[in-house]
């Protein structure tokens, strides 16, 4: 498996990294090493010069990196761009058919200002590859479970089987969570279809939460807060669910406090 680990050298981003290596640790895995150098200067020369000294000193820490965390069950190699990070991400990826990027965020709170405005965002958008966003104050060594938040929807048959397989892959407990607004007999109908399904499907049936909020959004969020063992997975597809996260802006921003790891599949 070949994972993408974005780096600007921050501590948060040394987190990232090391709970990736820790995450694969069992496995034979290759990663990723990149550097994105973004500069805007008025004068030609003033540019070329910096951007020597910047790609000189990536080239270093990078080294400095893969030396600090060389182990027998991890291969490193490294890329230094330039231009803007999330559109060279997003190739880079696709390029070196990566199968996971995980990356930093920064912020007050991790989650609430990734999701309204900054590079993790913009990889999200960019990106068709699968995005694992860690908070910088996430407490990650007591990550335990994955949770899936879903809509009952089709697109998510598919998203489902992913989750199940990396949830092996990384010895953590598979959950789900339905956010509605009502408690209605359809959605208990629906939950009891859901139920079975995953019985058939996956051959055991993981713990499904279900909790009723007015607000979607509001739901994760104190689902999140009760229980920090565990990382929200989520899928792209869920276009409903995303335009709430960025129509929400500043008062999302304000309001999201989670500190749980966040999964984006594509």
């Amino acid at each position: 498996m070949r994972i993408l680990i974005p780096l600007d050298f921050s501590n948060n981003s040394k987190k990232a990294l090391e709970y990736a290596l820790g995450l694969f640790q069992d496995t034979q895995n290759s990663f990723v090493l990149s550097h994105v150098i973004e500069m805007v200067y008025d004068f030609a020369s003033q540019t070329a010069i910096a951007i020597d000294g910047m790609h000189s000193s990536a080239k270093k820490h990078l080294a400095e990196l893969v030396r600090s965390y060389e182990s027998p069950h991890a291969t490193f190699e490294t890329e230094i761009l330039e231009g803007t990070p999330s559109i060279q991400l997003a190739r880079l990826a696709l390029e070196k058919k990566v199968d996971l990027i995980i990356m930093g965020t920064h912020g007050i709170s991790g989650l609430k200002k990734v999701l309204v405005g900054s590079t993790a965002v913009n990889v999200l958008k960019e990106s068709s590859t699968p995005v694992m966003l860690v908070p910088e104050e996430a407490s990650l060594s007591s990550v335990r479970k994955i949770t899936l938040g879903i809509e009952l929807a089709n697109h998510e048959e598919q998203m489902i089987e992913k989750v199940a397989t990396w949830s092996k892959l990384w010895d953590m407990d598979l959950q789900l969570i339905h956010v509605s607004k009502s408690d209605s007999f359809v959605e208990k109908l629906s939950m009891l279809g859901l139920e079975k399904y995953l019985q058939e499907k996956l051959g055991y049936l993981p713990k499904i939460h279900s909790q009723t909020s007015s607000d979607v959004i509001q739901g994760l969020q104190e689902f999140l807060k009760k229980h920090p063992d565990t990382m929200l997975a989520m899928c792209h597809s869920q276009r409903s669910l995303w335009d709430q996260f960025f129509a929400k802006g500043k008062s999302f921003e304000m309001a999201y406090q989670t500190h749980n790891p966040l999964l984006v599949m594509l």
